[in-house]
């Protein structure tokens, strides 16, 4: 496991000596692994939700993570300290794309079924092109604006505001909440494009994690307290998977695979991560997938991948390794 994980650490560009090694058939197969864990970790959140904080469920998780991530970093000797100029996005990234988000997901999985609520923050390529536009000046092309377009669409859809009861408790302040997650995202999605690496994401991703591991555990003690909950064989299968399945596993997976496919190719593969969310949710959980949450999906799905094939660099940027956490 040491020597794969050393071989995380890239220039980009640059084939490790394991990504050689791998046939086409392993590549694909590691591709799916990954999809598959991200989807179902939808039900499994919310399945850990009922026993925990939204806090403590974020704060256990990027604390599962960092302390991995760091001691692989620690055992191959890569760890690197992050130069003054890098600073700001860490930060960034730290509190906003990691804290921040996972407390607003955690807290609206309370409130929305986990299927749609995996549908919902999918919508984060959608938010970034006008993002993109305002603060780093791209242009809209057509495709773009009918991108746009068909997944704003799904969403309204997905709301189902004719079919709803948003007069209920939660249902409205949850579906913010995502909306504001995606958007959250969105906004550091721009922030890393317009940023200059001094170092590799993969060098920048445990003072990711260490820095949203402190800002969610000193906030979980300030609000909630000390955790109470029992440690039943249930939720030390939450956690674990949360940590070593969801940002563990996965992330190995999909860094291999990112470095061995289209990066075009691989951002349209995944968008089967919220349908496999919304399909295991509906067996695990018993939710019901309406004709309205399945337009929806579909428009959304539509959307993003119309803005992922328009936007010739977006598309063959290698996305930033936080997403797969």
């Amino acid at each position: 496991m040491i020597p794969f994980a050393r071989d995380l650490i890239w220039e980009p560009g640059e084939s490790s000596a394991v990504d050689r090694r791998l046939t086409r058939r392993a590549i694909y197969l590691l591709l799916v692994l990954g999809i598959l864990i991200l989807g179902l970790n939808w039900p499994i959140m919310a399945v850990g939700l009922r026993t925990l904080t939204p806090l403590w469920m974020g704060a256990f998780r990027v604390l599962g993570a960092a302390v991995m991530v760091i001691g692989i970093g620690l055992a191959t000797r890569s760890m690197r300290v992050p130069p003054a100029r890098d600073l700001p996005v860490i930060v960034s990234l730290a509190v906003f794309r990691l804290a921040a988000v996972f407390f607003l997901v955690f807290t609206a999985l309370q409130l929305v079924p986990a299927g749609r609520s995996a549908v919902v923050v999918w919508t984060i390529s959608l938010w970034t092109v006008p993002l993109a536009v305002i603060f780093l000046g791209e242009r809209m092309s057509r495709q773009r604006w009918l991108g746009l377009g068909i997944g704003i669409a799904g969403v309204i859809v997905l709301f189902e505001p004719w079919g709803v009861s948003w007069n209920q408790p939660g249902v409205a302040l949850g579906h913010g909440l995502l909306i504001l997650a995606a958007i959250t995202d969105a906004a550091t999605a721009v922030h890393i494009r317009a940023h200059r690496w001094t170092i590799t994401p993969i060098e920048a991703l445990p003072w990711q994690l260490a820095g949203a591991a402190v800002v969610l555990t000193t906030l979980a003690l300030l609000i909630d307290g000390l955790p109470v909950f029992e440690w039943t064989a249930q939720l030390v299968g939450v956690v674990a998977y949360q940590s070593v399945l969801a940002s563990g596993v996965s992330f190995v997976a999909l860094v291999v695979v990112l470095r061995n496919l289209a990066a075009v190719s691989t951002n349209l593969t995944l968008m089967a991560v919220p349908v496999v969310g919304v399909v295991s949710s509906a067996i695990f959980l018993g939710e019901q997938v309406t004709v309205g949450l399945a337009i929806g999906l579909g428009l959304v799905l539509a959307g993003v991948a119309i803005n992922l094939v328009s936007d010739r660099g977006g598309a063959n940027r290698r996305p930033d390794l936080a997403e797969v956490i």
